[in-house]
């Protein structure tokens, strides 16, 4: 490893014009070696700093001037150790709501991201429909682009015998004989016809022949299939699957000074030292309850069991994510009881109270579910109204209360919440029973469908309304460490590509929840 690490020092240093002595090698060596998860941002910081070493008298650096140099950013590192003693891990959990998701659109001709300026209006104009679908459509279509299988060879090469992967507009099948490979949005302009559309047009398909890939195949998911066009104008298609997923590092390496979570960007210093935090929180733990229905007195009674249970554990929960419903019936236009849910917030606000290691220590998030009170079922759904909250705050002061989806970053670590009946939606919504050959799991399916879609609600618009504008804070691009899924369905977790996906189950309804540790990702599956 340490040869490896050696060539890697070099080559950097090299690019920027240095030699290194020998022993000057070795002293860097052993100060990377200190960050095994974090090289290229130790050497780089480390290789800036001596850039900015005043005595530096030639090109060639010695021992003395990298101990120097190493002994500053030592003594750096230890200073913001002392600071961040002294502060809980309260400051390493930001929330961010999705109105304050950052948005970023891809220009292909150009291709490269750009930041959306200005600001985002709920009710959008009709071409935010047309953008919505076109924004999704090029994320994924990015991505494809630069995957090895799809991308078209530098030079004129023997393709194999089904020719090209190359992706192929939907324009163009027009008169061509032999199999092509498209990608295309799934939808049905007319009843019982589906058709594939790209950005240049849209072609009839048929899938009652396709072998199709993990995940559930529904109208609006984005597909790549490869395929031949019949006499009559329709695309036969043969295999069908979803974009091929992009691995995270290389994303962000792409993306570099993009914040997409929402959670800032971070010069190498600051990633150094979190990096290095998180190692030291590997006790943190975070407790996801879904459904805690207020108006139930049996599930109040298990959350004082639950609640108990974590105060007199030797190191509490850094925090409680509380997500909805939290009434046992819908809070639609028929229901006239806010009053009583505002008071039933209020003891909940004084259960919690009455526990004061956790009052202390721990924090409180609250996240709505689609049966909650709000403006509307539209996703993202805003937080909970102030008028049920005020009694809870009241007792908890530093209560977080925020939207449909969430995200969460922790030190380094990105985790999205979203709340929503979603595997039971997606199901009902499947045009093709989904493929039995990897696993027959639903939930396993569910996972892979949002995270090769690079979105959390691939429904169609008539089944879940979106804010047009803000159908970027759904986006899983580059993909989060973590996703929970709150759901009704049973409790489940599934670690696909190296993302880790759970779902809590529902607490009111079958007494579990999850203990999670974000630094391991690590799932416990709890119940009483």
């Amino acid at each position: 490893m340490s040869a490896q690490t050696k060539k890697k020092i070099q080559k950097k240093l090299k690019i920027r014009g240095y030699g290194l002595k020998i022993d000057a090698l070795e002293e860097i060596v052993s100060f990377v070696n200190r960050f095994p998860d974090a090289e290229d941002e130790a050497i780089d910081l480390l290789l800036d700093q001596l850039e900015h070493e005043s005595s530096l008298k030639s090109s060639i650096i010695d021992k003395d001037s990298v101990h120097r140099v190493i002994t500053l950013l030592l003594e750096a590192e230890a200073a913001a150790e002392e600071d961040s003693s002294s502060v809980s891990s309260h400051s390493a959990i930001r929330v961010i709501d999705s109105f304050l998701v950052p948005k970023f659109r891809y220009d292909p001709i150009k291709k490269h991201f750009y930041q959306h300026k200005g600001s985002l209006p709920i009710y959008g104009e009709a071409s935010a429909k047309a953008a919505l679908y076109r924004d999704r459509f090029l994320l994924l279509f990015q991505r494809v682009s630069r995957d090895q299988h799809f991308s078209k060879p530098s030079f004129d090469v023997e393709t194999s015998e089904f020719g090209s992967c190359e992706i192929s507009t939907i324009q163009s099948l027009v008169g061509q004989a032999g199999r092509r490979w498209v990608m295309g949005v799934i939808s049905q302009l007319e009843d019982g016809h589906f058709y594939l559309e790209d950005l240049t047009a849209s072609v009839e398909i048929n899938l009652s022949k396709a072998k199709i890939t993990t995940g559930f195949f529904t109208e609006n998911t984005i597909v790549v299939a490869e395929g031949e066009m019949l006499i009559d104008g329709i695309f036969q298609v043969i295999t069908c699957g979803f974009p091929p997923l992009e691995d995270r590092d290389q994303a962000l390496k792409l993306l570099a000074g993009h914040d997409f979570f929402g959670g800032g960007t971070l010069t190498k210093e600051d990633t150094l030292r979190l990096v290095d935090l998180e190692k030291r929180a590997a006790n943190d733990m975070f407790v996801i309850l879904s459904d805690i229905w207020l108006d139930n007195e049996e599930a109040m009674g298990k959350l004082e069991i639950v609640l108990n249970g974590f105060e007199s554990v030797e190191v509490v929960p850094s925090l409680f994510v509380f997500m909805g419903n939290f009434c046992s019936r819908p809070c639609n236009l028929s229901f006239h009881s806010f009053s009583s849910l505002r008071l039933q917030f209020g003891k909940l606000g004084q259960m919690i109270a009455a526990h004061s290691r956790l009052k202390e220590h721990s924090r409180f998030l609250f996240i709505p579910g689609p049966d909650d009170a709000g403006p509307s079922t539209v996703l993202p759904r805003c937080a909970l109204p102030k008028y049920l909250t005020e009694e809870l705050q009241k007792y908890i002061p530093n209560a977080i209360f925020s939207s449909n989806p969430c995200r969460i970053k922790f030190y380094t670590q990105e985790i999205v919440f979203f709340r929503q009946d979603l595997l039971y939606r997606m199901r009902r919504a499947c045009l093709i029973p989904p493929s039995t050959e990897e696993t027959d799991d639903p939930f396993e399916h569910l996972v892979a469908t949002i995270i090769h879609q690079s979105h959390l609600c691939p429904l169609p618009l008539m089944v879940q309304p979106i804010i047009w504008n803000y159908d970027h804070s759904l986006h899983l691009y580059p993909t989060p460490h973590t996703i929970v899924l709150g759901d009704k369905s049973e409790q489940k977790a599934f670690k696909y590509t190296g993302i880790t996906c759970f779902n809590p189950g529902s607490f009111s309804s079958d007494s579990t929840f999850v203990a999670y540790r974000p630094c391991t990702q690590e799932v416990e599956f709890s119940a009483l």
